[in-house]
């Protein structure tokens, strides 16, 4: 039969709780995605376990109940702030395109008021080329 020294199992998953815990406070992203592949393949080998080595787990489980609260807590906390996060994100890309929307509107404005201002300053400028016009023709 396959013996385990408990001493050597029993902070493994207390251990990778903890740091799981931690990564997560600091999102520390890599560490959470190779926290992530070892639970998978800690879920994996829950088939291939002998019995000894899954009550040893079990013990594990039991020993690290607290740890695991606390990450089920950050995960909770997490999420939580991941939504005021994504919330926060929608309502600034609102106002930029709310913002985008009056700068379009007041450089069209600004682009209609130019072409006003330049439509009378071309009539200003036809009727004082018209005026010099007749003027010289008055002086011939």
């Amino acid at each position: 039969m396959h013996e385990t020294d408990p001493a050597a199992v029993k902070p493994e998953l207390k251990a990778l709780v903890v740091e799981a815990s931690r990564a997560l406070a600091l999102l520390d992203v890599p560490r959470l995605e190779e926290l992530a592949v070892s639970c998978d393949a800690l879920n994996r080998s829950l088939d291939s376990m002998s019995a000894e080595d899954k009550r040893e787990l079990t013990q594990q489980a039991r020993e690290a109940q607290a740890d695991m609260s606390v990450l089920r807590r950050v995960l909770e906390a997490t999420r939580a702030n991941r939504n005021v996060m994504r919330r926060l994100r929608q309502m600034r890309e609102r106002r930029l395109e709310y913002e985008e929307r009056l700068v379009r509107a007041s450089t069209n404005t600004a682009t209609e008021d130019a072409a006003e201002v330049a439509a009378e300053a071309d009539a200003e400028t036809v009727a004082e080329v018209d005026a010099g016009a007749e003027g010289a023709h008055g002086v011939d």
